[in-house]
C-alpha cells in the first residue's frame, strides 16, 4: 500500500498528497540510515544480545551460583559463587572464599551494589560475567552479561522493511500546556507515569494519526513507543522505538523507516516499555524493523 510524504501546517490542519509518487532515497540519506543501522546493531551487541540473566531478589540471602540448586542459577561460573543480601532497597554481594570477583579491577569479598537507576551502577566481574542491581518499580533484581556471548556470536542482524519514503513525513507538534503524563506500560505488568512534550500529528493515506511523545525534549528530539497494524503479523507486538531530530518552528520529521525493535524482541531480560494505548495505530506502517517471531520474547 503506497503512502505518501505529508506537511502538517496548524494554519489549515494536516494536509494529505497521498497521490504523489514516493520520492527516492538520495545517497546522503542512505549513508546517514546505513549509519544509524550500524549504530543500532553496536547497541544490541554491546548492552542487549549479551544479557545473560534477570533475577527478582527476596528479602535476606539469596544465594547464587551454576549450580542448579541455588536460587538464582547463574549460566556458568562457579557452582557456589556466594550470596546477594537484599535489605530494603540495598544490595550486598558476598562472594565465596574461593571465588575472584572484582569491581573495578579490584578483588572484592564484600560489596554494597549500587543500582542502575543510581547514574553509576557498581558491575561486579565475576569471569565473562558482569552482575549489577536494578530496580524496576518495586522490584530490585541482578542483571548478568556475559561478554563472551554466544547470542552475540550469532546474531545474524536485524531485518528491516525497505526504505519507503512515502513514510517519512513531516508532522505538527501540538504541545502539552501543562505537564502532563503518559501511563506507559512495561513487559513486567507495571505502569509509570511518564513526561509527554505533546502530540504530533500527520495523515497516512488521507487519515489522519498521531502520536504522544514519552520523554522527549522538542529542543533535542522527540520519542515514542508506537504498534500499528503491522504487529498481528510482520512487527514487534509491543510496539516499536522512533526518535525524531529536534522539533522546529513546531514542525518535526517522522521517519517510520528508523522505527526499531525494544530490546525484549532480542531477549528475555530486558524491561521494556510498551505501546500505551494513545500510540496504538489503526493504520499500517509497513517501513522500519520487523520482527522474527519465531524469537517469541514477547
Amino acid at each position: 500500500m503506497a503512502v505518501t510524504a505529508i506537511v502538517v501546517s496548524m494554519a489549515c490542519g494536516p494536509a494529505d498528497a497521498s497521490e504523489n509518487p514516493s520520492p527516492t532515497p538520495d545517497a546522503a540519506y542512505l549513508k546517514s540510515y546505513d549509519k544509524w543501522k550500524a549504530e543500532l546493531v553496536d547497541d544490541l551487541k554491546e548492552n542487549w544480545l549479551s544479557l545473560a540473566g534477570l533475577f527478582w531478589l527476596k528479602d535476606g540471602e539469596n544465594r547464587f551460583g551454576n549450580d542448579p540448586t541455588n536460587p538464582i542459577v547463574f549460566p556458568k561460573g562457579p557452582a557456589q559463587a556466594g550470596v546477594f543480601e537484599l535489605d530494603g532497597t540495598n544490595v550486598t554481594i558476598r562472594s565465596s572464599p574461593s571465588v575472584r570477583a572484582t569491581v573495578d579491577g579490584r578483588p572484592v569479598t564484600v560489596a554494597k551494589l549500587q543500582p542502575d537507576i543510581s547514574g553509576h551502577p557498581t558491575v561486579v566481574e565475576l569471569g565473562s560475567l558482569r552482575i549489577k542491581a536494578i530496580i524496576r518499580g518495586q522490584r530490585i533484581g541482578i542483571r548478568v552479561k556475559d561478554v563472551d556471548s554466544e547470542a552475540v556470536r550469532n546474531y545474524r542482524g536485524p531485518v528491516f522493511f525497505p526504505i519507503d519514503l512515502s513514510y517519512r513525513v513531516t508532522a505538527t507538534l501540538v504541545p502539552n500546556q501543562s505537564k502532563k503524563t503518559v501511563d506507559v506500560p512495561n513487559v513486567l505488568g507495571d505502569t509509570t507515569p511518564t513526561a509527554s512534550a505533546g502530540v504530533v500529528v500527520f495523515k497516512i493515506n488521507g487519515q489522519e494519526v498521531r502520536l504522544t511523545d514519552l520523554g522527549g525534549n522538542p529542543a533535542k528530539g522527540l520519542s515514542f513507543v508506537f504498534n500499528d497494524l503491522t504487529s498481528k503479523t510482520d512487527t514487534y507486538p509491543g510496539g516499536r522505538f522512533l526518535e525524531t531530530d529536534p522539533v522546529v518552528n513546531g514542525t518535526v520529521e517522522i521517519d517510520f523507516n528508523r522505527a526499531y525493535n525494544p530490546p525484549c524482541a532480542v531477549t528475555p531480560y530486558a524491561t521494556c516499555p510498551l505501546a500505551p494505548k494513545e500510540n496504538r495505530l489503526a493504520v499500517p506502517i509497513p517501513a522500519g524493523e520487523k520482527y522474527d517471531r519465531t524469537q517469541a520474547h514477547h
